[in-house]
């Protein structure tokens, strides 16, 4: 059986006083989850609002996605197994 959903994910960046903030919002139709993230210049740097924007938005989704992550492993210890299924969850990256 084939299983396909859209989650509709919006970001919003603001910029105040050298600050940029990020804010990423994802609806999956039973959960809202919101990542946040920010990014300063400092007064000595040249100024590329570009760099910001990216840093502020990875940092927000960063955020987002350990959200994500956090929301399935509790769903998974709910259901009575463990997150990976064979045993403790490996510190990063993929089970291999």
């Amino acid at each position: 059986m084939l299983h396909m959903v859209e989650w509709k994910v919006r970001l919003y960046l603001s910029e105040n006083e050298g600050t940029t903030k990020a804010r990423v919002v994802v609806n999956t139709g039973t959960t809202t989850l919101t990542g946040h993230g920010a990014a300063h210049c400092n007064p000595e740097d040249a100024d590329v609002p570009e760099i910001g924007d990216e840093l502020a938005a990875g940092r927000a989704m960063h955020d987002l996605g350990q959200q994500l992550v956090s929301t399935a492993e509790r769903d998974i210890m709910g259901l009575g197994v463990s997150a990976t299924g064979r045993g403790a969850r490996p510190a990063a990256g993929w089970p291999v």
